[in-house]
């Protein structure tokens, strides 16, 4: 979630010179950019639906086919992504995107893989941590309590 954030933070309010889009008209530069903003944030959403499936394992591809309704449900969102940048502009205020946008809303979805590995090996205690401050709240008014 923090990667998203920054990334379409970044892209908010930096994208129109990241992107390259300073020839294009004010109006055709910020509808380029805001769809852009959009689609990488849904590509981002598929690509955590994936990285969910198995929360403590890195690979997320395991078993993938086997679930219909999740592959399903993947499939169905990546089609009404398409449908409506290519041809709910009007409705939705997007503008279609060059291959080339279209690849950088791919690879700010895919980044989100190696970060969710890094995330999965960072070590999590066995007792959740508020057990532990629970505890030292508990044992403290025991103490006061036998004063």
């Amino acid at each position: 979630a923090l990667y998203q954030v920054i990334v379409l933070l970044i892209l908010n309010f930096r994208g129109r010179s990241i992107l390259n889009l300073e020839h294009e008209s004010d109006d055709q530069a910020s509808k380029l950019k805001n769809t852009l903003i959009f689609n990488a944030f849904v590509l981002c959403q598929i690509f955590n639906e994936l990285n969910a499936r198995k929360p403590d394992e890195i690979n997320v591809w395991k078993g993938v086919t086997k679930n219909r309704l999740f592959m399903g449900i993947v499939g169905l969102t990546v089609v009404l992504q398409v449908i409506i940048i290519f041809f709910l502009g009007k409705f939705t205020s997007t503008v279609r995107l060059s291959w080339k946008l279209w690849l950088v809303s791919v690879v700010i979805g895919i980044i989100s893989w190696p970060l969710a590995i890094v995330g999965k090996l960072i070590p999590v205690p066995e007792r959740p941590f508020s057990d532990i401050l629970q505890r030292k709240y508990v044992k403290k008014e025991n103490q006061e309590d036998n004063l």
